[in-house]
C-alpha cells in the first residue's frame, strides 16, 4: 500500500509537472501585449528621425552659412537646402509619415484635445491668429508671402513631441508637419480640424 501511495504520489505529481510545462510553453510563445496607441507614436516618431537624418545629410553637403545679417545670403541658403531635401525626397508623397493608422491616431489626440472642454477656446485662438486658408502638399515649400498660423498650446499638449527644426502648423483645417528652416512641407494631414 505504500508502495502505491509513492506510485501515485509521483503520477500527481508528474501530472502537476506536465500541466505547468503545458501553461508555460504558450506565455513563452505568445508575443507580448503592445500598446496599440504607444506603437503608433513610435512608429511616428521613428519616421520624424529618419526626416531628420535625410535633412542633416543633405544640409551636410551645402556650404555652410556664416553668420551674417544679409537676408539674401540666409534666403539663398534656405532654398539650396530646401533644394536638396526636396531631390532626396522625391518619390515622397503625401502619407509617408501621416500613415493612415497614424492620422487615425492624430485625428483620436486632436479629438480628445476638443472633447476636453477645449473646443471653443482652440477654435477662437485658431481664429484670433491670422488664420491660414490654403492647400499645401508634401514636398512642396510653405509660401513665403503667408503668416504661419500659430498652434494653440491645448492642442500641441496632446501631440507628440518633435524635433525643434519641425513644427506643427495649421492651412485651413488641415495639420502640416514644417520644416521652420528649410520652409518645407513634410507631410499633410486633411481636414483634421472641424
Amino acid at each position: 500500500m505504500i508502495r502505491m501511495f509513492a506510485k501515485s504520489g509521483q503520477t500527481a505529481a508528474l501530472l502537476v509537472a506536465m500541466s505547468l510545462v503545458r501553461t508555460a510553453v504558450p506565455a513563452q510563445t505568445t508575443a507580448p501585449q503592445v500598446n496599440a496607441d504607444s506603437a503608433l507614436q513610435q512608429d511616428f516618431q521613428k519616421r520624424i528621425g529618419a526626416y531628420t537624418q535625410l535633412r542633416k545629410d543633405a544640409e551636410s553637403r551645402l556650404a555652410k552659412l556664416k553668420t551674417t545679417p544679409e537676408q539674401e545670403k540666409i534666403s539663398r541658403h534656405e532654398d539650396e537646402l530646401r533644394r536638396a531635401i526636396v531631390e532626396a525626397r522625391k518619390n515622397t508623397a503625401q502619407g509617408d509619415i501621416f500613415t493612415p493608422e497614424i492620422a487615425a491616431e492624430f485625428r483620436r489626440l486632436i479629438s480628445q484635445s476638443m472633447e476636453s472642454g477645449a473646443k471653443r477656446p482652440i477654435g477662437q485662438s485658431l481664429r484670433h491668429a491670422e488664420p491660414v486658408h490654403l492647400t499645401v502638399h508634401a514636398n512642396q515649400r510653405y509660401p513665403q508671402h503667408l503668416p504661419l498660423q500659430s498652434m494653440p498650446p491645448s492642442l500641441l499638449q496632446n501631440l507628440p513631441r518633435l524635433p525643434a527644426e519641425i513644427e506643427y502648423r495649421i492651412t485651413g483645417r488641415d495639420l502640416i508637419l514644417l520644416d521652420v528652416k528649410a520652409s518645407l512641407v513634410i507631410d499633410v494631414l486633411p481636414n483634421v480640424l472641424a
